[in-house]
């Protein structure tokens, strides 16, 4: 069974039996609840909707199925074709739309595709809002349009130009300072949207672009999670070009991973990390990341005379805390950059814009900028627990033998200990407990975790 169905929209493998895989039927039913959903929570049905993909094989045939429900609900959609994550998100309070969907399955594999959904901000449907569309969806309580209300159809080519332009015109970027260095910088987009954005935002910013698959197509050469073990061929090529830096992103182009001069992993937790360093050198404030991101954040703000705080993981729960906090920058470890300038989701484009500055202004090579930050080395275990047990209360146990140390129970049991931390989490779906370590080596960072899970045994 490969459909999951959440509060943050659907995702599945193309193919197979309704209800298991994402089939035609399951799109449109989705795409049906969610239309109906936001015209009895705007109690209108002149709705307009932005609609983007990635560079997915199934990409075409699901927005042609995203596209004619909405238009059979009587909604107008603005199809932006291909596009990124971000740029939809941009574009939906650009043209005052009520909502957007992309179509994406972010990282993973090719044989699956998926609806994210968007409210009139451009950002993600809050949970309250998920559990509702999913209850319609259950229901199939939906009103189609007649004839003459059907809803119209219209495409835009511009998407990526006015997302570009809007990332160019920030204070914080600086294109004479960036151009002025002539970087060259080989991109590995993953046959994805990625290799028509990103190129195009470097050229706006005078790099010399070396260009590894970024023809959007759809087949992914390497698996598509811009992790270490699958970007063997950017890291050897950045070497064999003599560029100044690699530039990996996902599929849907909200995950940003960088190598530098010498084919090394920046590392996708220190991406946000450099971001952070750049921008509260200039204006004192507030970062966020999740309680599963590396204390390296934690480290750098506190050094720029600036607050730290970390929300339960998951994005919308960080633009949440964002919010409230007043941020000047946010994201996820995972390479996710948000700054809340441009708008309130994670976006490569603008993380690479920044990155840049930041690097020609600190006029040093990638690999010396890193080096200026603490490592920190991160370990994930797992512990299988029978269904019987109780994890949540297994869990509050854990939280009463640390009473001694720094605590959060925002997500889970987080445990900060003086050089190292250990974060449980409870899988939704399974018996097992989640152990996100980091210290300072990656030996310290496993043995933590393996502690932790003799522990847990010790307490069932």
């Amino acid at each position: 069974m490969s459909l999951i169905k959440s509060i943050s929209g659907i995702r599945g493998t193309i193919g197979g039996k309704v209800n298991e895989n994402l089939t035609p039927l399951d799109v449109v039913k989705f795409t049906s609840a969610f239309g109906t959903w936001l015209q009895n929570n705007k109690n209108k049905k002149d709705l307009t909707l932005v609609v983007g993909r990635d560079a997915r094989i199934s990409g075409s045939m699901v927005n042609s199925l995203v596209t004619a429900t909405l238009q059979g609900l009587g909604i107008h959609v603005v199809d932006l074709g291909l596009s990124t994550t971000p740029t939809v998100e941009v574009m939906v309070p650009e043209l005052s739309a009520d909502g957007g969907i992309i179509l994406t399955a972010s990282h993973n594999p090719k044989q699956w595709n998926a609806l994210k959904l968007l409210n009139e901000n451009g950002e993600f449907i809050n949970g309250e809002n998920g559990a509702e569309v999913l209850a319609l969806a259950e229901s199939e309580d939906f009103n189609y349009a007649v004839v003459d209300d059907l809803g119209k159809y219209e495409t835009r080519d511009d998407a990526f130009d006015i997302h570009i332009q809007k990332i160019l015109d920030l204070p914080m970027v600086d294109a004479e300072a960036i151009k002025s260095k002539k970087f060259k910088v080989v991109v590995d987009a993953v046959n994805s949207t990625g290799g028509i954005a990103i190129p195009r935002l470097l050229e706006e910013l005078g790099c010399e672009v070396v260009k590894l698959y970024c023809e959007p197509n759809g087949h992914f050469p390497h698996n598509p999670e811009p992790l270490k073990e699958h970007l063997g061929e950017i890291c050897e090529l950045v070497k064999k070009e003599n560029a100044d830096l690699g530039i990996v992103v996902d599929p849907d182009v909200d995950r940003l991973a960088l190598v530098d001069e010498n084919g090394e992993l920046f590392g996708e937790e220190y991406t946000l990390v450099a971001v952070a360093d750049y921008l509260l050198k200039n204006k004192k404030g507030a970062a966020i990341s999740n309680l599963s991101s590396s204390r390296a954040l934690r480290d750098v703000a506190r050094n720029l005379d600036s607050e730290y705080f970390a929300s339960a993981v998951g994005e919308v729960n960080v633009v949440t805390l964002m919010k409230e906090k007043n941020a000047v920058i946010g994201g996820e470890g995972n390479g996710g950059i948000i700054y809340p300038d441009l708008h309130y989701g994670r976006d490569s484009l603008v993380g690479v814009a920044l990155f840049l500055t930041h690097l020609a202004k600190e006029n040093k090579s990638v690999s010396e900028l890193r080096a200026t930050y603490p490592s920190y080395f991160m370990g994930k275990k797992k512990i299988e627990l029978t269904p019987d047990i109780d994890v949540d209360a297994l869990l509050t146990k854990m939280e009463k033998e640390y009473l001694n140390e720094e605590i959060s129970t925002v997500d889970g049991v987080k445990i900060d200990f003086e050089k190292n931390w250990v974060h449980l989490r409870k899988s939704n779906t399974e018996p097992i407990i989640r152990i996100y370590t980091e210290a300072f080596s990656q030996e310290e960072a496993d043995q933590l975790g393996d502690q932790m899970i003799e522990k847990i045994k010790s307490l069932v």
